[in-house]
Formats: C-alpha cells, structure tokens, sequence
C-alpha cells in the first residue's frame, strides 16, 4: 500500500501578491490627494479666521476712533509684516487691538487692507483679502489683483 504524501502549500502566489500591493497602491495615492486637498482647506480656513481676528480689531477701533486707519495713501498693502506694511495700522492696531497681526500660512502670500470710502480725510470702511488656494467665492470684496477672498467693514 502506497501513501500519498500531499504537500501543503505555504506562502503567497505572485498573483496574490500583487492583486495586495495593487490595491495598496492605490490607497495610498488616494491618501496622498485627500492630504493636499485638506492641507489647503486648512490654510484657506486660517486665512478667512485671520481676517476675521482683524475685522474685528478694525471694528473696535471704529467704536472707539470713529473711523476706520488709513493705509498710507489708501491702497493696499501687505499685512504680513507688522513694522512698514501697515503702515497707519500697525501701532494702534496691535497695540491696543491685536496683540500681534496674523500673518498668512504660506510665506509667499499676505493679506492686505485698504481703507475706503474717505471724507474729509478719515476712512469710512476697509477691505481686507486674501488668496485662498481651494476655493474662489463670488461674493467678497477683492479690489486687488490675485486675491480672491474679501472682508469689507458690515
């Protein structure tokens, strides 16, 4: 009488294997895109409260003054650095108002302000804007060229 000895495959087939690296593969390109996408939303969302954060020291500052700082001769200018950007902003704004002026994500990039609707002098409201890299609303104050979200005095 013969035995038959079976023998018991162990391991993976290459077909296996590569069908599991395959769809590994995949999962990761679509975890890399989903990080990107959700890295600019995150800066665009510290971009629009930034500007909220100065929206409302400009607000106080009008409750207090009665108008708005100019920008040196109205137009805009950066608000990423605090020394020459603002010009008119920088010391009563951060002074008494913000303690520092936020700055945006990227380091190629700045917020700016412009002072407008000016009488006799004083400004009577502001535009504050930003570039956002993941979305481009309509409905914003955007007088610069290359921003594309605004914040306009209420």
């Amino acid at each position: 009488m013969k035995i038959h000895r079976t023998k018991k495959r162990t391991g993976f087939s290459l077909v296996e294997l590569l069908i599991t690296v395959s769809i590994i593969a995949i999962l990761i390109a679509i975890g890399v895109a989903s990080y990107g996408t959700i890295n600019r939303q995150s800066r665009d969302t510290k971009r629009k409260s930034d500007l909220e954060q100065i929206r409302s020291a400009l607000e106080m500052y009008r409750a207090d003054i009665g108008s708005y700082p100019s920008a040196g001769s109205g137009s805009f200018v950066a608000a990423s650095s605090a020394t020459d950007a603002l010009v008119g902003l920088t010391p009563s704004l951060v002074s008494t108002y913000l303690p520092v002026i936020p700055s945006d994500p990227k380091s190629t990039q700045s917020y700016m302000y412009k002072a407008t609707n000016p009488s006799g002098g004083t400004y009577y409201g502001y535009c504050l804007s930003a570039l956002l890299e993941s979305e481009d609303p309509l409905d914003t104050c955007t007088p610069s060229v290359g921003q594309t979200y605004g914040v306009k005095n209420p």
